[in-house]
């Protein structure tokens, strides 16, 4: 999932415009990767409101790639960040969504996120056809896979104990992807140029879980599985 689709000419697109706070930013006051998480995450649940369709639906985000474009830089304090979002692509159960941030006017970072749609039961749940009359025009028939790629075996890594917080839990009881990335942000400790974290499965409240590292890369291990891994450029 490293391709990057443009915007359509045509097609549903959602806009959002918020400005960097303090809880986004870091000690350096440029934001971070967890703030951009929640960003993408409100905007993709905003727009998906916005919609009318069934909210009894769950919507699960397997894997994230957030990347600066040439001549960007990561918004900081104080900007007002235009986000926007659309479909580009589906497939069974699952969307792709594409969402640009903008300052000024100027496309700064790009996303692509491919989301998985669940019911109350926590399968996987087919789009249907009033999903594709609303989002098919802009994802124009482009499929994309819902499989996601095997963690890379780490091979000399540095291990740690990873607390499991309260606030980091969602609706359905599990480690929110927000916090997920704020580990990401803990293992860069600054700017990236590009990072993707994939989720393997979900973390959930009581278990044991160890944030192991290597240059570039991060594993969150539940009770010894793997079930989130990350691959970063530094800036």
């Amino acid at each position: 999932m490293t391709e990057l689709p443009p915007l359509p000419d045509q097609g549903r697109r959602y806009i959002h415009r918020r400005r960097v706070r303090l809880s986004d930013a870091g000690p350096d006051g440029i934001l971070r990767l967890d703030g951009v998480a929640r960003y993408l995450q409100d905007v993709a649940s905003d727009d998906w409101a916005e919609t009318g369709l069934d909210t009894s639906k769950i919507w699960v985000v397997r894997r994230t790639l957030v990347r600066v474009t040439d001549g960007g830089r990561w918004p900081v304090l104080g900007e007002q960040i235009t986000l926007t979002t659309w479909c580009s692509g589906t497939g069974r159960a699952w969307a792709e969504r594409r969402t640009s941030l903008e300052v000024d006017g100027t496309t700064m970072v790009e996303t692509v996120a491919l989301w998985v749609s669940l019911d109350r039961s926590g399968r996987p749940s087919r789009l249907g056809e009033l999903f594709h009359a609303v989002y098919g025009e802009a994802a124009d028939g482009r499929r994309v896979t819902g499989r996601v790629p095997a963690a890379p075996p780490p091979t000399d890594p540095q291990k740690r104990s990873w607390l499991i917080r309260h606030s980091d839990l969602d609706v359905v009881g599990h480690v929110n992807n927000a916090a997920v990335w704020a580990a990401v942000t803990e293992v860069v400790g600054g700017p990236v140029a590009s990072a993707a974290v994939t989720h393997h499965g979900a973390v959930e409240e009581g278990q044991s879980v160890s944030l192991l590292t290597e240059p570039g890369r991060m594993w969150l291990l539940a009770d010894g599985e793997v079930k989130a891994s990350a691959e970063y450029e530094p800036a």
